[in-house]
């Protein structure tokens, strides 16, 4: 085998490999995030867990209200939604106590909003 076809081969084995892991890495940094499920209603959020670890936390935010709400915390939100629908954010929270509401004009004030303490 000629010394051209030997590092060619052993470039694309490489490449490969690289495709193949960067993946893995990506799934791996999110599979260490602490889940929290957050029930979203007319003027309030319940949280599955009142303190989680620092770092990245997932909230599995669904609607069950009868008008739309949203989830924001550590400067990130979900989308607006809409009665019966969720969606998930992944946010990285530091140790503390982390405010979280309802973005949507006057809500927080009638008591969408709260606080998670990371720990």
């Amino acid at each position: 085998m000629r010394l051209s076809t030997r590092v060619a081969a052993i470039a694309a084995s490489l490449i490969v490999l690289c495709v193949a892991a960067v993946p893995a890495l990506a799934a791996r940094s999110h599979a260490h995030a602490t889940a929290v499920t957050v029930t979203a209603s007319e003027f309030k959020f319940k949280l599955s867990k009142a303190s989680v670890p620092a770092g990245p936390v997932t909230f599995s935010v669904t609607n069950k209200g009868k008008i739309p709400h949203d989830f924001k915390i550590a400067g990130k939100k979900t989308p607006l939604l809409k009665p019966g629908k969720s969606a998930k954010l992944t946010v990285t929270l530091k140790k503390g106590k982390n405010a979280y509401v309802c973005s949507v004009p006057g809500h927080a004030a009638l008591g969408m909003k709260g606080t998670l303490t990371a720990k």
